[in-house]
């Protein structure tokens, strides 16, 4: 009698967020993964229409921020549709590297064919990856963002540890994600906005409420912006700050190895 607490414990440890769903941790992979795979060939198009297009703006001061020059290798983990690797293949030039990660193949696809078809290819790599393990070499990278990805990661804390080991001694890691909104009256209208008209939106445009009311509600779930600079720094990184837009929706943490 007296294990029973102790394998509830290791039940409760072995559970993981899936949205506002406790789910088993080794399913999440794959729960992610039907997300993605549903909404990638619209993916471009719902990320327009659900952010007004400011998501635009969002990656505009990434990229600002990244001091990204010539020559340099950067990884774009989590790059989806490849918006950020298309920016970066041009400010790299041909004697620098652009990586292209994603855990997904259909976004990954998606995004191959859409710089292909805008001519870009000869500096990008395309690798299907998961953010916790990272398969390359130390110390390889100027410069990692990983834009609206963090979230869906099973071990964020991991993800970030093994970002820390690939990134050279002095790059930066840029974090762009949803974050919690600095005031109480935006935050109000925001659940409003995303519980009602994202799902609507997936279900008019995609076929699929589900989905889009999983990235609201992960969302949600995400740490908060303090949060996530005390787990950038557990992970290794200096210097961590980060830069509210549009009143906290959207963050922009910033890390250095150093």
């Amino acid at each position: 009698m007296s294990q029973t607490p102790d394998k509830r414990d290791d039940q409760n440890q072995d559970k993981i967020d899936f949205g506002f769903t406790q789910i088993p941790k080794q399913d999440k992979v794959k729960r992610v993964e039907n997300v993605f795979n549903s909404v990638a060939s619209k993916y471009d198009m719902m990320n327009d229409l659900m952010s007004f297009g400011i998501h635009r703006l969002w990656k505009k001061v990434t990229i600002e921020s990244s001091s990204v020059r010539k020559g340099q290798k950067v990884l774009d983990l989590a790059g989806g549709t490849g918006d950020l690797t298309a920016k970066f293949s041009k400010i790299v030039g041909d004697n620098g590297l652009v990586v292209l990660a994603d855990i997904n193949a259909a976004m990954l696809k998606v995004g191959r064919d859409k710089l292909r078809d805008e001519g870009l290819f000869k500096n990008i790599d395309y690798v299907q990856a998961n953010a916790e393990e990272l398969p390359f070499a130390d110390n390889y990278f100027d410069c990692i963002t990983i834009s609206f990805g963090l979230r869906n990661v099973t071990d964020k804390a991991k993800a970030l540890r093994s970002m820390w080991r690939v990134l050279k001694p002095g790059g930066r890691l840029l974090v762009l994600e949803f974050s919690k909104p600095e005031y109480k009256i935006l935050n109000k209208a925001y659940d409003l906005y995303s519980f009602t008209m994202l799902p609507l939106m997936g279900k008019l445009i995609v076929h699929d409420s589900d989905s889009y009311r999983y990235l609201a509600e992960s969302i949600r779930m995400h740490p908060d912006q303090k949060t996530l600079k005390k787990m950038m720094e557990t992970a290794g990184f200096a210097d961590v700050t980060y830069h509210n837009m549009t009143g906290g929706i959207v963050a922009l943490h910033i890390g250095f190895k150093l």
